[in-house]
């Protein structure tokens, strides 16, 4: 069974181009699911598995107490798997194709407001090549929404300040293109003539855009412990994670009137579904305002 898996693995990799976040979720779903199958069903071929064992594995996570999220992760990694094992014939059937995943309820993303915003992107310190960096990457963020993985990845030939875009790869290796406003585009201008020099040695040659003390790739890691030294510097007591700017310049956009299509591509999203969450902020939003100002509220 686990030569299944690596050839699934092979196929996530190369013909279906996925993140490389993304196989390994794959991966430790399936890991699990196959032990279960080898251990508690006594299941040593996959195409001995059927329907009731899907079953028995999903009261087994949630027995467990696994949120529905993680249960339903599992049940479409498990479909992917079986999906993929009837079409290279190394089963003769699905029998996964009738579970249905659990119904989920999606969680209202969580924001800064307007002025919050303001607050940490003035939080850099503006003097030393550190803060100058710092600056440019939440203004980069915030200008555009992309994701923290993103922001990383990028190199110095994917900004076009004079054209005013930034060219990202993003899950799935699938390429976009996103404006940048004129106050990112000063900040990067900014950090590629007085702050970017200084990162780099004579050891490394990065071509990365964001690089860290050592002259390499900036990490998501290190993302992280700047974020979060930044927001306690800037006392902004919500809870702050790498998204959240993500989060806010979409909420922002659609507060001001942007068109969902619009915003569903800047973010990079497949589905449009996945983008509709933020009219739920700004309709919660809309009503903590009349609550908070109507006089018959």
């Amino acid at each position: 069974m686990e030569e299944h898996l690596k050839d699934f693995k092979t196929y996530l990799t190369i013909e279906k181009g996925l993140a490389k976040n993304t196989i390994v979720s794959y991966e430790r779903d399936l890991k699990s699911y196959l032990h279960y199958l080898k251990n508690v069903e006594s299941i040593l071929t996959l195409n001995d598995v059927q329907r009731i064992h899907i079953i028995h594995f999903l009261s087994f996570l949630k027995d467990q107490e696994k949120s529905s999220k993680t249960v339903a992760r599992h049940i479409a990694s498990v479909r992917a798997f079986h999906q993929f094992l009837l079409r290279e014939k190394a089963a003769d059937r699905d029998p996964s194709v009738l579970i249905e995943p659990p119904k989920l309820e999606r969680a209202i993303p969580k924001v800064l407001s307007l002025q919050e915003v303001e607050i940490l992107l003035d939080a850099p310190n503006s003097h030393d090549h550190f803060g100058i960096r710092d600056k440019a990457m939440l203004e980069l963020l915030y200008a555009t929404g992309i994701r923290v993985s993103e922001l990383i990845g990028l190199d110095t030939e994917n900004i076009h300040l004079t054209m005013g875009f930034v060219r990202c790869i993003g899950q799935g290796n699938k390429e976009r293109i996103i404006p940048i406003g004129r106050t990112a585009s000063e900040a990067i201008k900014h950090y590629l003539e007085h702050g970017r020099p200084h990162f780099v040695t004579a050891k490394h040659h990065d071509d990365a855009l964001f690089l860290n003390h050592q002259g390499r790739r900036l990490t998501r890691q290190g993302f992280w412990k700047i974020l979060k030294k930044l927001a306690n510097e800037a006392g902004i007591a919500k809870e702050l994670t790498p998204h959240t700017l993500r989060h806010s310049f979409a909420t922002h956009l659609l507060d001001n009137g942007a068109d969902l299509r619009a915003v569903q591509e800047m973010l990079g999203h497949a589905d449009i579904s996945t983008t509709q969450i933020y009219t739920n902020v700004t309709k919660t939003r809309l009503k903590d305002v009349y609550s908070k100002f109507h006089p018959r509220a």
